[in-house]
């Protein structure tokens, strides 16, 4: 796997790149602005990119906009976020386009590293993998109106742990249920959706994004 990564801070840009070095990752670039990210990226499109929302010179919002720009050049690509903060719009900015490949962890809550690299590879792959705080965050910020309201409190656990990254086995045994009940709560899910009764990684990416664009 190559990887970009996008961080002001000298010493997690530097740690970030001995962990994915040592985890046998190809960091093919380490900048520590938006402007010098755009450049790697239009260069040489990489297989993922770890970035940090707060970038110089203003520190507010550069690198999810160059993010969002990247994904505009490179359809899809896998951004793994680290930020200090819950945002919704920085989630739902990436969200936007409807595809899969993003994922949204708080730095203070990455401290495993196989975890951490997990997370990492699922987005590589396309999956998701938010963060459970970021997860609840928006979940106190949905609205009366929301359209994913018909859900069952059972049915938002499962969404909310599908988006998190866990397959079925996981999510039964987080909620100490069998895998038979998760199978049916997301083919639940799916209808309630308007999506295909189908498990297939696609169809649980688009069920995640209606639930974190909604």
């Amino acid at each position: 796997m190559r990887v970009v990564i996008a961080e002001d801070d000298v010493l997690l840009r530097e740690g970030l790149s001995l962990l994915l070095g040592t985890a046998g990752i190809d960091v093919v670039a380490a900048v520590d602005n938006a402007t010098e990210f755009l450049a790697v990226i239009a260069d040489d499109r990489p297989d993922a990119v770890v970035m940090d929302v707060r970038l110089p010179p203003s520190f507010r919002d550069e690198g999810l906009r160059a993010a969002v720009e990247a994904r505009r050049v490179h359809p899809g690509l896998p951004v793994l976020v680290l930020s200090a903060y819950v945002e919704d719009s920085y989630a739902s900015e990436l969200l936007a386009d409807g595809v899969g490949g993003v994922g949204y962890l708080l730095k203070e809550r990455v401290g495993k590293v196989g975890e951490f690299l997990d997370a990492l590879r699922r987005v590589a792959d396309g999956g998701t993998a938010m963060d459970p705080e970021v997860i609840s965050q928006l979940l106190v910020r949905r609205k009366v109106d929301d359209p994913l309201s018909t859900l069952t409190a059972r049915e938002r656990e499962v969404l909310a742990l599908m988006a998190e990254g866990h397959d079925n086995g996981t999510i039964a045994g987080l909620l100490v249920v069998s895998e038979g009940a998760v199978h049916k709560h997301i083919r639940n899910i799916f209808t309630k959706l308007d999506l295909p009764n189908d498990e297939g990684g696609h169809r649980r990416v688009l069920a995640v994004l209606a639930y974190l664009n909604a």
